[in-house]
């Protein structure tokens, strides 16, 4: 968990930090993929893990030798990594930061058997949860998705990294081409027998660039109609939540205490460090002035460049920018409605220097809170709060610091029509 915002304004304390560390390579690229990602003959593992490293030890120096929260390694295929490799830069990390006793260490993966053969050797290494790349339990599906694996090579290998790590996620997409609700039902249900204790489940979209973007402009590929899609989405959270996962963000559920703790510094807005080609940041660091501010950071994305620049500065940084007003209030809002448990009020203050109340328009928050599509409730999320009645709020401004402004579920379904029109 993030620390409180008060505790934190009270001792002067950064926030901890979330590292994040971009492996760019795969053994193909998959036709929906818009990730910063790339296949090569040969893949030059050394240099890119000695790159790493050094990336990680200039920003270290930089940031400060701060709490360490999760190490999430991502890609890209980072299981393509020697587990070697792996097993230093979690050492590295460890020195160079003050791990905290939960660290969550995540590697993402694939069921192939090129990947799956390192599982044990990446446990050794330190990692303690793994996120596998599964996508789908049909043939026919994983095919049209351009995987590498069949239905029975996720299955083995959801059981072989079930018994070897301590915590397992997978990902599935939905909405797929000629896809049924009673076949995503089968699906889903099989899936979630395998005992997983955490499930990113995404609708597939078309995205700029891609192989499938090509494909839908000339027609052959149709997705399903938004009517199914809504119904799929729906019919995701009944499932998962008879198996025990509530959905605690948009496309992602977990057992109570499972949830992925690298990904809710994104979503709650906290600082996290993005070392590796292409890799973004958001960091408060001390300005010229010794005035802790927010700054927006990004990697060269060219996997080669950034190398040879790490080579010869120390860092493939391209840009870091300082967030001033509105950005971070901006963010924050369009990271946190994702969040079942909402947007801290107080927490939202102490991290963007705005109040909630001043970050969105008036008139829409009112509106969304009377359709029943946000509500105001405690910051222990116990029971939802009052809303806005007779254009004022039913709790006195004073008292609204106390409260998380959340999406409903209805509101979480219209999340991207209603944050364009809500965020000032």
């Amino acid at each position: 968990m993030l620390p409180d915002p008060d505790d934190i304004a009270a001792a002067g304390a950064p926030e901890p930090i979330a590292l994040y560390l971009h492996w760019p390579f795969c053994l193909a690229k998959c036709p929906y993929c818009d990730f910063n990602s790339h296949v090569r003959e040969r893949i030059p593992a050394g240099r890119f893990v000695a790159a790493l490293r050094r990336e990680l030890r200039h920003e270290a120096a930089r940031i400060g030798r701060r709490p360490l929260a999760s190490i999430f390694f991502g890609g890209g295929t980072p299981s393509l990594m020697p587990p070697e490799g792996v097993a230093a830069l979690i050492a590295d990390a460890r020195g160079l930061f003050e791990p905290r006793p939960d660290l969550e260490i995540t590697l993402e993966a694939n069921p192939t058997s090129v990947e799956t053969g390192r599982l044990r050797a990446f446990r050794e290494a330190g990692v303690n949860r793994v996120s596998m790349g599964i996508q789908s339990l049909d043939d026919d599906a994983l095919r049209r998705l351009g995987r590498e694996h069949s239905a029975a090579d996720a299955v083995r290998a959801l059981e072989q990294a079930r018994a070897i790590f301590p915590r397992l996620s997978f990902d599935l997409i939905y909405a797929r081409p000629g896809q049924t609700l009673a076949g995503w039902r089968a699906e889903l249900d099989r899936a979630l027998a395998l005992a997983a204790d955490h499930l990113s489940l995404y609708q597939l979209t078309v995205e700029p660039g891609t192989r499938f973007e090509a494909e839908h402009r000339a027609g052959r590929l149709l997705l399903p109609p938004d009517e199914l899609g809504a119904a799929l989405y729906t019919e995701t959270a009944a499932v998962a939540a008879r198996h025990g996962l509530e959905a605690y963000e948009v496309s992602n559920y977990a057992r109570p205490g499972a949830e992925s703790r690298h990904n809710l510094a994104y979503w709650r807005y906290g600082d996290y460090a993005g070392i590796g080609p292409g890799a973004h940041g958001r960091l408060s660091l001390a300005d010229a002035d010794g005035i802790r501010r927010l700054f927006a950071t990004r990697r060269h994305r060219a996997p080669e460049p950034w190398a040879e620049r790490v080579e010869r500065d120390g860092t493939g940084l391209r840009s870091q920018e300082r967030l001033d007003a509105p950005d971070p209030a901006r963010e924050m809002l369009l990271m946190g409605l994702r969040l079942r448990e909402g947007i801290d009020s107080r927490r939202f203050r102490a991290r963007t220097g705005t109040a909630l109340l001043d970050a969105v328009d008036p008139a829409m928050l009112e509106a969304c809170l009377e359709e029943g599509y946000l509500r105001w409730q405690p910051r222990s999320g116990a029971s939802a709060g009052g809303g806005l009645v007779g254009g004022g709020p039913a709790l006195g401004r004073n008292d609204w610091h106390d409260h998380c402004l959340a999406a409903t579920d209805e509101g979480r379904l219209r999340l991207d029509a209603l944050l364009p029109v809500l965020v000032r």
